[in-house]
C-alpha cells in the first residue's frame, strides 16, 4: 500500500462497515447461506486501497439493528459515503469500491437455482442505488 494514502480509522470503519453490511443485508433479505459465504470471500479478496481496508482485521464494523430496516439505515447510507469518501481522494478506489460490493452482492445471489427471490433482488436494487447515489 502506498505510503501516500491517509484513510482515518473512521473512514476505513466506514468501508468496512458499508461493504460487509452490503453483504447482512442480503442475508437479511433472504439470500442463500453459501451464497454470503462467497459475498464475505469476493470482500476480501479486493484489490488495491480497498483490498487492504476489507481484508484487515478490525472489530470497527458497525452493523446495529434487530430488524432489516433498522440495517439498512446504517448499511445503505454508509455505501453512500464510501463511494463520495472515496471519490474525493482516490477516485480509481471508488470505482473498485462500487465493484467490489457489487462482484460481493452478486456472489451472494449467485449459488441459488434460478432467479432471485423478490426480496432478494429487491434489496441487490437498493445497494446498487445506494452506491450509485
Amino acid at each position: 500500500m502506498s505510503s501516500t494514502i491517509t484513510l482515518t480509522d473512521q473512514d476505513k470503519s466506514t468501508l468496512r462497515t458499508a461493504a460487509y453490511g452490503a453483504v447482512a443485508l442480503m442475508a437479511a433479505a433472504g439470500a442463500p447461506h453459501k451464497g454470503l459465504t462467497h459475498g464475505s470471500n469476493a470482500l476480501t479478496s479486493a484489490t488495491g486501497l480497498v483490498g487492504h481496508v476489507l481484508s484487515a482485521r478490525s472489530k470497527d464494523i458497525h452493523l446495529p439493528g434487530r430488524s432489516v430496516a433498522e440495517l439498512a439505515d446504517t448499511v445503505l447510507p454508509n455505501l453512500t459515503a464510501a463511494v463520495h469518501l472515496l471519490g474525493e481522494q482516490y477516485p480509481g478506489e471508488a470505482d473498485n469500491f462500487r465493484d467490489t460490493v457489487l462482484i460481493a452482492i452478486e456472489s451472494a445471489v449467485a449459488p441459488r437455482k434460478g432467479e432471485p427471490s423478490p426480496a432478494v433482488a429487491a434489496m441487490a436494487r437498493k445497494i446498487t442505488a445506494a452506491l450509485d447515489a
